[in-house]
């Protein structure tokens, strides 16, 4: 009985520590989002479309989608359907869909 509980808890603390790096919020600053609505603005691109994918917060964008960079920032941007979309470079995950 004491080695199931053992288990148990063991396979409880592992699971939470995954939801827990999984649920890390992505914050955006004030500065960080004027900087980034200022500079998309200045610098538009050709809206492209990406089958099946939907613009969610987390969803992530294939390879062949081209990212560009927003200086002095960690994210990159895209242009997906007429919405300009924040993706996180190395996961290629949307952190923020603007309308």
């Amino acid at each position: 009985m004491r080695m199931h509980l053992t288990g148990a808890v063991a396979a409880f603390l592992l699971l939470a520590g995954i939801g827990a790096a999984a649920a890390e919020d992505v914050v955006i600053t004030p500065e960080q989002d004027t900087v980034i609505h200022e500079y998309v603005k200045k610098q538009p691109l050709a809206s492209v479309k990406v089958p099946g994918v939907e613009l969610n917060i987390g969803s992530s964008l294939p390879d062949t989608v081209e990212l560009h960079e927003v200086p002095n920032v960690k994210y990159r941007y895209v242009v997906i359907d007429n919405r300009t979309v924040l993706v996180e470079p190395g996961t290629r995950k949307i952190v923020k869909v603007y309308d």
